[in-house]
C-alpha cells in the first residue's frame, strides 16, 4: 500500500511538471511574431534591442510603398518623419512618433586615394561621389546638405545611386568610390574601413526616425507595444551606443 501511495504521489508530481510545461509553451506560444519593416541603418541596432521580431531592412521609401501595396507587416520604422506621416494620412499607420535621432556624415576609403579631406574637396573634377536616389531618406538629406552649402554641381560627379545607405557605404568601405554620403551610426559600423569627415553644422539636415503601428496589423496590442518600447530607458541606451541621439518624448 506504501508503494502504492509513493507511486501515485510520483505521478502527480510528474503531471503538475508537465502542466507546467505546457502552461509555458503557451504563455510563449502566445506572443506573436511581429513582422517590423525598418530603415537599414536600423539593420544592427534593432535586432539588439528586441531579438524576436522578424524584421525586413530596406530603404525607407521602398519599404512604405510596401504597405501602401499591402505587404503584410506590423510595425514601420522610417528614417525619417515625412514617409510615416505620409502613411497615415492615408490611414495606413497609426499615429507615428519619434524615437531617436541621426546625424549625415561624408565618408572616405581608409586610403582616401582621391585626398579628400573636406566636402568642399567633392568639387574637384574626376571625384567619383556615390549618394542614395532621391526618395530615399539618406538621399533626400544628402540634396539637402549639398543645397545649403551652395553645392549642388557636386551632383556632376555621382557615378552611382544607391537604394539605401548600406548600399552607399559598401560603394565607399570597398574602395569602389572616393567618398559618399551617409549616417553617422552606419559609418560606425565599417570601423578601419572609412574614414568619416564631418559636415559643417550649418548644413547638417534634422535626422530624426518615426515609428508607426500598420494599421491592417494583426497584432495590434503587440506591435503597440513594441512601439512603445523603442521609446523606453533600455532600447534608448542600446540606440545611443550604437551613435543613434536621444531626443525628447515630452
Amino acid at each position: 500500500m506504501r508503494g502504492r501511495r509513493r507511486i501515485l504521489a510520483g505521478l502527480a508530481v510528474l503531471a503538475a511538471l508537465v502542466a507546467a510545461g505546457i502552461g509555458v509553451v503557451l504563455a510563449h506560444g502566445s506572443s506573436p511574431r511581429l513582422t517590423v519593416l525598418a530603415a537599414a541603418s536600423l539593420t544592427d541596432v534593432l535586432p539588439r534591442i528586441d531579438p524576436h521580431p522578424r524584421y525586413s531592412f530596406a530603404g525607407s521609401n521602398a519599404l512604405a510603398t510596401q504597405i501602401a501595396q499591402g505587404a503584410p507587416a506590423d510595425v514601420f520604422a522610417s528614417a525619417n518623419t515625412a514617409l510615416p506621416r505620409d502613411l497615415y494620412a492615408r490611414g495606413l499607420v497609426e499615429r507615428p512618433v519619434v524615437f531617436t535621432a541621426n546625424a549625415l556624415v561624408l565618408v572616405v576609403p581608409k586610403r582616401n586615394p582621391a585626398g579628400i579631406h573636406g566636402v568642399a574637396d567633392l568639387r574637384r573634377a574626376g571625384v567619383r561621389l556615390v549618394i542614395a536616389a532621391a526618395g530615399v531618406p539618406v538621399g533626400d538629406y544628402t540634396r539637402t546638405v549639398l543645397g545649403k552649402l551652395g553645392m549642388t554641381n557636386v551632383l556632376g560627379n555621382v557615378v552611382s545611386e544607391e537604394t539605401d545607405v548600406r548600399g552607399v557605404l559598401a560603394k565607399v568601405a570597398l574602395d569602389q568610390a572616393d567618398a559618399g554620403f551617409v549616417y553617422r551610426t552606419d559609418a560606425q559600423t565599417v570601423r578601419g574601413k572609412v574614414t568619416v569627415i564631418p559636415i559643417p553644422s550649418r548644413a547638417q539636415p534634422l535626422v530624426r526616425y518615426a515609428v508607426a503601428v500598420v494599421t491592417s496589423s494583426r497584432h495590434r496590442d503587440a506591435a503597440d507595444a513594441y512601439v512603445r518600447s523603442l521609446r523606453r530607458p533600455a532600447a534608448q541606451h542600446d540606440l545611443a551606443a550604437a551613435g543613434f541621439t536621444t531626443v525628447s518624448h515630452g
